[in-house]
């Protein structure tokens, strides 16, 4: 590409203020460069796109083995750490009328409060966002379930890690449960 630029043939006065007159600038090709990437537009996206991607890859973070003590990256795990495997754990409430309003899949803090203890005996969390995997029907119709809730209570089944298993069982063995939804 060759781009003359004209010299003005008079100096100018300093205190005109008008533009020396130029001949016309003219560049070669100009014209036939842009009807080339027009017909061959796949190339030029391409290419476009390879340079924004060139570009992200180099202003993105650096890797920890490039970057000093002091400005290491800390990167998430690509996959979360396995959960504990899950069992199903039947526990009884003692307000029956509670258990009425669990439904399967709802997320519930079971709390044990000291039988012996009536009002100074400090609640504990037994088990937080366990999730009710069922709740079953008292037998025998209304009547069963007037007796059930006179001798402790309604059941729900839990579904819970095994060590929560474990403390639930054992909480229910020697205080009240009750439940509080999350």
């Amino acid at each position: 590409m060759v781009v003359v630029i004209p010299v003005p043939s008079q100096p100018r006065p300093a205190d005109s203020r008008q533009v020396p007159h130029f001949a016309p600038l003219r560049v070669r090709g100009g014209r036939h460069r842009l009807r080339r990437l027009l017909r061959h537009r796949r190339r030029a996206m391409a290419a476009g796109l390879a340079m924004t991607a060139a570009a992200l890859v180099a202003a993105g973070p650096r890797d920890a083995e490039r970057v000093g003590d002091a400005e290491r990256v800390v990167r998430p795990r690509a996959h979360p750490a396995p959960a504990a495997p899950l069992v199903t754990a039947p526990v009884r409430i003692a307000d029956a009328a509670t258990v009425r309003l669990l439904r399967r899949g709802d997320r519930v803090d079971v709390v044990a409060a000291d039988g012996s203890a009536v009002g100074g005996g400090k609640p504990r969390v037994v088990a937080a966002g366990a999730r009710v995997a069922e709740v079953p029907e008292a037998d025998g119709g209304a009547d069963a379930g007037a007796e059930s809730a006179a001798e402790g209570g309604a059941l729900v089944v839990l579904s819970v890690p095994r060590a929560t298993a474990a403390r639930l069982a054992g909480a229910g063995a020697t205080a009240r449960l009750a439940v509080t939804l999350c």
